[in-house]
Order: C-alpha cells, then structure tokens, then sequence
C-alpha cells in the first residue's frame, strides 16, 4: 500500500497517495459514480492512478479490507468516467465524485464485494452525498454512463443495500405488468428521458439490466423491463426518485 504522503482529505481516509490525473472542474459536483478497479491487485490499481502516464485517477479507493485511498480532491476533476453521458452531462467527470472499489471484476475473476468494503462504501457514500446535496437517481454505475464499454461495478453489487439506506434508487416495488410503452422505439425514449445514452440501445438495455434486473442480463427488451423503467419515471415526476 503506498505511503502516506502530504495531502487534505475532506474525509477520514487511512491511506493518502495523490494523483496528479487531475484538472479543473467545469461544473458543479450533483453525481458520484462507482467503479471496480478491474485488477487482481489493489496496490497495482492504486499506482496506476497515481501514475502521470495512465492518464487515469478517482477521488477514492475502498480496498476489500475496508480501507479508503484518496488520491484527487473532491474539489478537483478526477479522470475516472471517460467518454460518459448521464442526463444531459456529457462531461460526467466535472459534475461527479469517482469511487473506485478493489474487485478483479470481469477481466481477472469477478467476485462478491465483502461486507467490510460496503460498510465503508456506505460511510463514505452517505458523506460525500449530504455535503453535495446528490440525489439518488445520481448515484449511479460506470455501466450506467458508459453503457458501450463498461461493466462495472457489475451484477454482483448490491444497490438494493445503498437504497435501503436512501443512497442509490431501489428497483420499484410494485410493478405495473402490462405494456406502458407502445413500441421499442418508446422504451428507449424512455430509457434517455431516464439518464442513459441510447446511441447504443442494446448495450443500453444491458446497463439497466445489470442495475435494476442483474438476474438476467440479455439486452432484450421485455415486459419487466418496461414495467420496471416506467415505475422508475413514475415514482421522479411524482418527486419520490429525488
């Protein structure tokens, strides 16, 4: 694990390692987005994030162990979410705070998160999201706004705990089964009007599968998919998705 070095946390963290992947921000902080580190070792993660060439960095590591990194300031632009997109915002690394969590993830063996990593996610989470007033709907994946090349943080990450504590949106409870959108074409008008970038629909679909029904993964557009995203619209125009 890198040394601790000289640096001002806005938060507790148990190791420092500055990145200098950082630049100015060009908007406001109203998102955060949660990744895995997508490699066997989270040393090696941590020192690709702190090193100039990888052109690459977030705010914050959270190891398996439960041990938070901080290698950009919240008040910096990290450069974690890329080429993104998330309801309007085609700059997401300007308006979000990146949280990198240690999993091998998909390339080298995906695995559960452990119960001492999402404790501290949890902390972390509910402190970032009321000093920046984030709404839930905002707390999102790089699935979500990357949908075309990523996959993280995957199927096997509990959103449904980060809802129970009101941090992320909970899939809707009671589903309306029927057909609320009159053709595909509407579903992913839907699916835009939502947050996600629709260039693509297939794997658009397959984001809000791995987020919302990560039980079944197909990019096919069924009836609990379209009863699933039309709760979703319906509980944000009655104001309940803040």
């Amino acid at each position: 694990m890198p040394e601790r070095r000289r640096f001002r946390p806005r938060v507790d963290v148990d190791w420092a390692c500055p990145s200098p992947n950082f630049d100015e921000r060009n908007l406001p902080i109203t998102m955060v987005v949660l990744h895995y580190t997508d490699m066997p070792d989270v040393r090696e993660a941590i020192d690709k994030m702190c090193n100039p060439d990888s052109k690459v960095s977030a705010h914050y590591c959270i190891t398996r162990e439960g041990k938070v990194v901080q290698m950009v300031e919240e008040e910096k632009r990290a450069w974690h979410a890329g080429r993104s997109y998330w309801r309007g915002h085609t700059d997401v690394n300007s308006a979000s705070i990146g949280i990198e969590l240690d999993n091998p993830g998909h390339t080298h063996g995906y695995e559960d998160f452990p119960e001492e990593q999402m404790q501290v996610l949890l902390r972390l989470l509910n402190d970032i999201v009321k000093r920046h007033d984030i709404p839930r709907a905002n707390v999102v994946g790089h699935s979500d706004v990357a949908p075309q090349r990523k996959d993280d943080p995957g199927e096997k990450f509990d959103w449904e705990r980060l809802a129970e504590h009101r941090l992320a949106l909970a899939r809707p409870e009671k589903l309306e089964l029927g057909d609320p959108f009159d053709n595909d074409g509407s579903f992913y008008l839907a699916l835009e009007r939502f947050g996600y970038d629709i260039s693509d629909g297939h794997a658009a679909v397959k984001a809000f599968q791995r987020r919302f029904r990560p039980v079944r993964i197909d990019g096919e557009i069924d009836g609990e998919i379209r009863a699933i995203l039309f709760g979703l619209l319906l509980e944000r125009d009655r104001g309940l998705a803040r």
